[in-house]
């Protein structure tokens, strides 16, 4: 391409980043929640936060499921979002999307039941975390 292979090799991973950055962005486009279940989801966030650190501390949870809460909880420490904040409806939503889609994995893994017996809000706010996650509210 240029001539030099150092050139060469930064434009091939400069470009290979910005190809994973948009598959990234095209992936949270396709499994975020629609319409309503987005705004439950950004309304549900404090909740499903202490949720998080809540399961994250359960020892009795698989290692996997508490290794997967603790790097949410690193990415949601972060300065540096997937999407920035000044894109529209994204910019802001890209955590609750995440959030959503490790929240779905670790409830199918650990439970409905430890979700549940660790959900610090209302019953309302579980049956819409169940819904967000795509599982069955269970007997409430």
């Amino acid at each position: 391409m240029t001539g030099s292979f150092w050139w060469d090799l930064l434009i091939g991973v400069a470009a290979a980043l910005v190809l994973a950055w948009l598959a990234l962005v095209v992936a949270l486009l396709v499994i975020r929640p629609r319409g309503s279940l987005l705004r439950e989801a950004l309304r549900l966030l404090p909740d499903v936060l202490r949720l998080i650190r809540r399961l994250a501390a359960d020892k009795d949870l698989p290692r996997g499921v508490r290794i997967r809460l603790g790097l949410l909880l690193a990415y949601l420490a972060l300065p540096i979002d997937l999407i920035p904040d000044f894109i529209p409806v994204l910019g802001y939503a890209d955590d609750a999307i995440v959030v959503t889609a490790v929240l779905r994995g670790v409830v199918r893994r650990a439970g409905l039941e430890a979700v549940r017996a660790h959900w610090p809000g209302t019953p309302d706010g579980f049956t819409a975390v169940t819904r967000l996650t795509g599982l069955p509210a269970g007997n409430g």
